[in-house]
């Protein structure tokens, strides 16, 4: 949990908004006295997960992770090794 003044939320608002979205509550204060409290919307990760996160235990990833296909070793002509493969009946 974190908190910040009105004139530091009007200053680093984008800031502040990314500790939002890193699972932060941030709570905003007018001459010490909270009046506000910033949360996540609609969330997908699970309120233990979060506290995870917030500990430093686990870190979210960044985005989709693209797979590469492994090529297969291939001995000979794929063309001879379908037709093969076909005439056993696989």
């Amino acid at each position: 949990m974190k908190s910040v003044s009105v004139s530091e939320a009007k200053a680093h608002l984008s800031r502040i908004l990314g500790w939002v979205r890193a699972g932060e509550t941030v709570y905003i204060l007018d001459r010490g006295v909270p009046v506000a409290r910033l949360e996540a919307v609609g969330g997908k990760c699970p309120e233990a997960l979060k506290v995870l996160e917030r500990s430093g235990l686990v870190r979210r990833g960044s985005g989709c992770r693209r797979l590469r296909a492994s090529p297969v070793p291939v001995e000979g002509s794929v063309l001879e090794l379908l037709l093969e493969e076909r005439r056993e009946g696989r």
